[in-house]
Order: C-alpha cells, then structure tokens, then sequence
C-alpha cells in the first residue's frame, strides 16, 4: 500500500474544534463529555496495552518506555495520564487553538509531551512509528475513513497496536448522541456530530482489515445515568472501541 499524500482532514471540524480550545479542560465546559468518558477508555487502553507488551497494568509506570501518537488529541486529555503512566507522548491535532491549549496545560502540570500541529499523513511521511496509535471519537470528523484508517495503521510499528473510538451509525445513536448529548442535555455544543459519519464496527473493522490489521477486541462503552459514570459493556449500539494489531 502507497503511503498517503494528501490529508483526510475536514476544514469546517477543524474549525469548530478550534473556537473550543479554550474550553477543552473544564469539566463543566462544552468538553464535559470527554472528561466524564475519559476514566474508562483511559483504563481500557492501558490494559490492551499491558496486555500486548506483556506488561502489569497495577504498575504506575505500566506504559515506560513504549512510544504512544494520540492523533486528533484536543487538548491532551488523553496525553497526560498517558504520560503520567510513563509513556512517551506525541499529541497532534491540526486545530493549531488545542495544540496551544494542550502545549499550555501540559506546561502547568511539568509534563514533557511533544504537540504538534500536524496531521497523522505528515507523521507517516516524516517516517515515525509509534507502539501504540490512538483515534478516539476521530473518524468521524474525517473526510475520507479509509484514507484515515490507513494512514493510522502505517503510524504503528510491526507488532504495535491501533485503538480507535467512536459513533456507532443506528437510531439509538442518533437518538442519544445528538438528540439528548447535544440538544436535551447540552452535553456536547450543537452540530458536534453528523449522524451520517458515524461508523458502524463492521466499517471500522474493515477498513483496518484493509489497511493489514487484526481486530483483536471490540467493546461498547455506556452511560449509567444512575451513577454518571461509563462502563465497558457488550452493548457496542452507541459508543464502541476496537483494537487492532500491526
């Protein structure tokens, strides 16, 4: 498969994520979803992870030494406990507003994570690989899935692994993602999705398949309005991640 030369960046979301960046680290702010998200797919990636590399995920430092790409990385909600857990971070994001914002909050916090205003096409072609490539709630921003997908897998080194989240596309997901996150709830800024982009797993995973991956775990993710907290779940009709092997 030839390298990717052109991006698979969309312009307008983009855009709309930049008038966010100041926002990204309140946990009341427009980002809130993420912050209340971010235990648990946090938990899940350290255990594939520790899981793949044969590592003990109780370890504080359970990721040393392993090289991490969060692409499309806001403002490195991910990137720190990442870091924190002793991984060596690079977060891009072409919103060059949540590079400055995560280049900052980083800063505040004495951790040494390498931003980058850049997309995952220029990475590969500056030739970097990295142990684990992450794509969480990014595809379907994207312009083109395959392209994407593609240019993620050509990021990770052989025997290194892709986890990406995201949308699944059914009703349910049009019902509780849009209809109550957005406009009931106010979880999420209005327009924050397109239902059409949401990505069925069976896409996903054929789109990594295509780009020369293994699927390795699929896992749902749901909100319990009971105790405001998300678990991992069979139930992959919303919100779902899959794991794949280089």
């Amino acid at each position: 498969m030839s390298e990717p030369s052109s991006s698979t960046v969309d312009p307008e979301e983009v855009a709309r994520f930049d008038r966010l960046a100041r926002e990204w680290w309140d946990p009341k702010g427009p980002m809130r979803a993420l912050h209340r998200l971010n235990p648990v797919r946090l938990a899940y990636i350290r255990d594939e992870v520790c899981r793949r590399f044969d590592r003990d995920p109780r370890s504080l430092r359970s990721l040393s030494g392993l090289r991490v790409l969060d692409v499309g990385c806001g403002a490195g909600l991910l990137c720190e406990p990442l870091a924190r857990l002793g991984a060596s971070v690079v977060g891009i994001d072409p919103a060059s507003a949540n590079i400055a914002a995560a280049r900052r909050h980083a800063q505040q916090g004495g951790l040494a994570i390498d931003y980058r205003p850049e997309t995952v096409e220029a990475v590969v072609r500056g030739g970097e690989r990295f142990d684990l490539v992450l794509a969480m709630e990014v595809i379907e921003h994207v312009a083109d899935r395959g392209a994407f997908v593609a240019a993620c897998a050509r990021a990770a080194t052989p025997g290194g692994l892709l986890i990406m989240a995201t949308l699944n596309r059914t009703l349910r997901s049009f019902a509780l993602a849009i209809v109550a996150a957005e406009y009931l709830l106010g979880w999420l800024p209005r327009g924050t999705h397109e239902w059409e982009k949401f990505v069925t797993p069976e896409e996903l995973g054929e789109a990594m398949r295509a780009a020369g991956l293994r699927i390795l775990d699929r896992q749902g993710v749901v909100y319990d309005p009971l105790s405001g907290t998300w678990t991992l779940s069979r139930d992959m009709s919303v919100n779902y991640m899959l794991t794949a092997g280089a």
